[in-house]
């Protein structure tokens, strides 16, 4: 089902159902959605691409420090200049009249939101649930999926605690079973075909949920998620609807990384966190699914959005960081301003530059694949004789910002992102060759 600007409005319940005497009105939702230049706050401009094309024009746009060379963008994002100045906006708006700067103004603010990412995913609004962070994401749908007793939610031993916890948790209630796989045995020389096959001799008869992460932030392994839900449809083909298997992805080390559209990666569901590589507001996540995912999933908290839509009615209602969840469709027009394709060519460039310098360096061993196929925006690695944390320490100590991975076993890691520039990689690898 496909909605209009003007049916996504009206019908999405997008008054935001916000109790007694706050509600705004049917009618007044009816207007604005007859209106065609609803933009993300009525007037506010993102810098038209032009002005983007330039990549120090692009670095440009952050307030980050220059003390360092920030390699650790995965993390958590900076804002650019459109997105501080809608959070400060709306920030002036809640605090000079916060009742009807909300009533007035809410819904169209959420409803921009909306179809800036459905039009960035290339999906329909509707199907698009907000959301705090990835792992708001992953619990939502974990904790909604419709499980029965006997039913096997397969999942793989490189995915964050998130979705093994939000797993476990669910199975453990509805009397379902989950089953953990290792996809490859060694990652910087894993190949699409070892990772399908490896997840298919896993899934039987009774699985009914397929839990991936598109970027493995373990070791930078990116998966072939649209020859997974391929094969998987394959399988489904001989399944009654409620039986088949649904391919759900943790996305947030793709979102704002990879051109693709929902559509072509064939899942079910796709959940990420915003404040990333999107560089969205800090606070913000969504869910999207396909209208017969979400059937098959029941939401767990109030939705204050009505239930016109699945994206709405999965929306936890509550009072949120408004200023910061309203100015995220400047985050998705600023990506779109430079281009998907220029944003994923630029980043793959970077971090192929730093894996092809790091491979040739002595005791440094690369865990993120060289095919970039199977990788992405993440460079995992390690130093002979130190550390991943004590490496991360003297990067630091060298003006360079770089992670450890949150898994066991640990490795040092590095993010070349629209952050970074090649002259600041050749930094990097300059400073390794020291460690060395």
């Amino acid at each position: 089902m496909s909605f209009g600007r003007r049916d996504f409005l009206v019908r999405s319940g997008l008054a935001l159902g916000l109790g007694a005497g706050i509600v705004t009105s049917g009618a007044l939702i009816a207007e604005r959605a007859s209106r065609d230049d609803i933009t993300a706050d009525d007037g506010a401009v993102v810098e038209p691409a032009a002005a983007l094309d330039d990549w120090q024009a692009v670095r440009d746009q952050f307030n980050l420090t220059p003390d360092f060379l920030h390699f650790g963008g995965l993390y958590i994002a900076s804002h650019p200049t459109p997105v501080r100045d809608a959070i400060e906006r709306h920030r002036r708006g809640m605090d000079e009249n916060p009742v009807h700067y909300l009533q007035d103004n809410g819904a169209r603010f959420e409803a921009a939101v909306l179809l800036a990412a459905a039009s960035y995913l290339g999906a329909d609004a509707g199907d698009i649930a907000l959301t705090d962070s990835t792992t708001m994401g992953l619990g939502l749908l974990y904790t909604g999926l419709n499980l029965r007793p006997g039913d096997e939610a397969l999942t793989t031993r490189h995915d964050f605690s998130a979705t093994h916890e939000a797993l476990r948790t669910a199975t453990a209630r509805t009397g379902a079973s989950m089953t953990t796989v290792a996809l490859y045995q060694n990652s910087s020389t894993t190949t699409e075909d070892e990772i399908i096959q490896s997840l298919l001799r896993a899934v039987t008869p009774k699985t009914r949920v397929v839990a991936i992460t598109y970027v493995h932030s373990s070791t930078g392994v990116k998966l072939p998620v649209r020859r997974i839900a391929d094969a998987l449809a394959q399988i489904n083909t001989g399944r009654e609807l409620p039986d088949r298997v649904l391919l759900c992805v943790d996305g947030v080390h793709g979102l704002g990384v990879e051109d693709f559209t929902v559509g072509e990666l064939g899942c079910d569901f796709y959940v990420a966190g915003c404040h990333k590589w999107l560089f969205g507001p800090r606070g913000t996540g969504l869910v999207w699914g396909t209208p017969a995912a979400w059937e098959r999933m029941t939401p767990t908290i109030p939705s204050f959005s009505g239930g016109g839509t699945p994206g709405a009615a999965a929306t936890p209602g509550g009072f949120h960081s408004f200023e910061y969840r309203w100015a995220l469709a400047e985050a998705f027009q600023f990506h779109s301003a430079i281009g998907k394709a220029r944003v994923t060519a630029r980043i793959h460039e970077l971090n192929r530059q730093l894996k092809d310098g790091m491979r040739v360096l002595p005791k440094i061993t690369l865990h993120t694949p060289l095919d970039e196929r199977l990788s992405a925006g993440l460079v995992c690695f390690d130093v002979e004789g130190m550390a991943p944390r004590a490496v991360v320490q003297r990067l630091r100590e060298r003006g360079i910002i770089a992670t450890t991975t949150p898994y066991t076993p640990t490795y040092a890691r590095l993010a070349a992102g629209l952050l970074t520039n090649p002259d600041g990689a050749d930094q990097v690898l300059r400073e390794l060759r020291a460690l060395v």
